[in-house]
């Protein structure tokens, strides 16, 4: 029983991190809450739902009976998180911003607060896990595979996972909501949040038009380098996305099995030349790869894995874990290759690998 201890629980609104709060005061836990503003460019903003969760946190702690505090760590998002995400986008690669913002910010910049008021622990609503084993501290899926979050969590070391708990890491959503509806907490039925964290339910383009400026530029096929339309800028465009070219009336050589022409997806981004490349067909050669390199790479353990055993790994968030192996791997860049061709790997993104339920790390696709 941790029954004096402190834990500083982040709550952003949510059902999950409610319920999250509610387990460890039921636990025995002493514990105060704590507010993220992370985000303060467009509060006015119609998309901008920080005000709305914070009068939601607040309703969340009297139901509860902790205290809350609202901290601004907008200055430390700004330069730690969205810098890195805008020169990605400007050199034509797709960031993750989410995993910056856990291993920056809820896991750092709240962390180093958290130590300061006295915090024994750190918790979060994240659908994962982690435990002790061996002497060491392992990120694990979550029991709820469709809500899994350890993708997000994969650049956690072990100094931050030793300060975190995840109360909800053997618990499937229907759960977490029936818990919350028999505590009478008032956001049982919330809507989840989705898309990044700053960026909300807002128009994706739009949103990046603000701080990228548009740069007119063609749109070829990579098979006959065909010109089939124009584009605003590479940088609003990623791998693998169909919606949005505006080239749909456009014809080409291949045809699907109900007599229509296949659709168009993005398979290349030439920031050079400023040239999108595109090829017909879900199923086109050039959006499929067996392998992939990644850099930036960090390791759960602290080390790299075993090579050439056999693992699996994901390049995108919604995605089955997919068999592969790492063929090399030293202190810059990995090589990982999969049993399967993978579709639409996209640079920029983050590769995670897992040993069945452990995450072990991984890095940001080049």
């Amino acid at each position: 029983m941790d029954k004096g201890k402190t834990v500083v629980v982040g709550l952003s609104g949510g059902v999950d991190s409610a319920v999250a709060a509610l387990l460890l005061k039921q636990q025995g836990w002493r514990v105060l809450g704590l507010f993220m503003k992370n985000w303060e460019d467009d509060d006015t903003d119609a998309y901008c739902s920080s005000r709305q969760d914070l009068i939601d946190v607040m309703s969340i702690a009297d139901s509860i009976g902790i205290d809350v505090e609202v901290v601004n760590f907008a200055s430390q998002y700004r330069e730690r998180v969205f810098a890195h995400f805008l020169a990605e986008y400007q050199a034509g690669r797709t960031p993750n911003p989410d995993v910056l913002c856990n291993s920056e910010i809820k896991f750092s910049a709240f962390l180093e607060h958290a130590l300061k008021i006295g915090a024994d622990r750190i918790a979060t609503g994240h659908y994962a896990g982690v435990r002790e084993f061996q002497g060491r501290f392992q990120l694990l899926k979550a029991e709820d595979g469709t809500k899994d979050q350890s993708y997000f969590l994969h650049r956690l070391n072990q100094q931050q996972l030793a300060m975190s708990l995840f109360p909800l890491a053997g618990l499937y959503k229907r759960e977490v909501r029936r818990i919350a509806e028999t505590a009478a907490l008032h956001v049982a039925l919330k809507k989840d949040s989705t898309g990044i964290c700053f960026i909300g339910e807002r128009p994706f383009k739009e949103f990046l038009m603000r701080y990228l400026p548009r740069k007119q530029g063609e749109i070829r096929g990579l098979d006959d380098d065909r010109l089939l339309g124009e584009h605003d800028g590479v940088a609003y465009h990623t791998i693998g996305q169909r919606k949005g070219l505006h080239i749909g009336g456009v014809k080409g050589g291949r045809v699907s099995e109900s007599g229509d022409h296949d659709a168009w997806f993005v398979v290349r981004k030439d920031v050079a030349s400023n040239t999108l490349y595109v090829v017909q067909g879900h199923a086109h050669p050039a959006l499929l790869a067996e392998e992939l390199r990644a850099g930036d790479l960090s390791w759960v353990a602290g080390e790299p894995p075993h090579t050439h055993w056999v693992y699996t790994a994901r390049t995108r968030y919604r995605q089955a874990d997919a068999a592969c192996e790492i063929e090399h791997v030293d202190a810059g860049t990995c090589l990982i290759r999969f049993a399967e061709p993978q579709w639409a790997i996209t640079p920029g993104q983050s590769v995670v690998v897992y040993e069945s339920r452990v995450c072990l790390g991984g890095g940001v696709i080049v």
